[in-house]
């Protein structure tokens, strides 16, 4: 499990998966300044970090890099939630206690995401048909030699 982004590594890594591109430092610079005063080199140290810890791939472009984020926002936020869950020490208490505080919105979202994990419905197993079915002496069907016991020793009628 990635440890938590800190607050800039945050900041930055909302942008490369906003724009889902790659990214140049400059790019990020600028936008990040339109909320806060921070240097080009913070920057650069922050993307560089994150590509030392595996968040971002880098490719060169002149004598900078552009930069693409490895995986998904929600893929980060899968891997926060799974991490402090199997920490609990009583899951299915975490989990009653996680719904409980979950907007009605944000309880849909998660009907909707169980139906998409479960796909589509399926019979129940007393209606489905059984995967190797068996005649009303007991043996499968689809079977010569069992329901001729001189075949099955090689020879009829011995």
């Amino acid at each position: 499990m990635p440890r938590p982004l800190g607050e800039l590594e945050d900041a930055v890594m909302t942008r490369v998966w906003k724009w889902n591109r790659p990214v140049t430092v400059r790019e990020v610079l600028e936008d990040l300044q339109q909320e806060r005063s921070i240097a080009y080199t913070t920057v650069m140290t922050v993307l560089d970090n994150l590509h030392q810890k595996g968040w971002v791939r880098r490719e060169a472009e002149g004598r900078a890099y552009r930069y693409e984020a490895v995986s998904t926002r929600a893929a980060y936020a899968a891997a926060l939630m799974n991490d402090a869950w199997s920490q609990s020490d009583n899951p299915a208490a975490a989990l009653v206690a996680f719904f409980g505080m979950m907007s009605p919105e944000q309880r849909e979202a998660l009907r909707d995401a169980v139906r998409m994990v479960q796909g589509p419905e399926t019979p129940a197993p007393e209606t489905a048909a059984p995967e190797n079915p068996v005649n009303p002496v007991g043996k499968p069907e689809g079977n010569p030699e069992d329901e001729n016991p001189a075949a099955a020793e090689g020879g009829a009628g011995r």
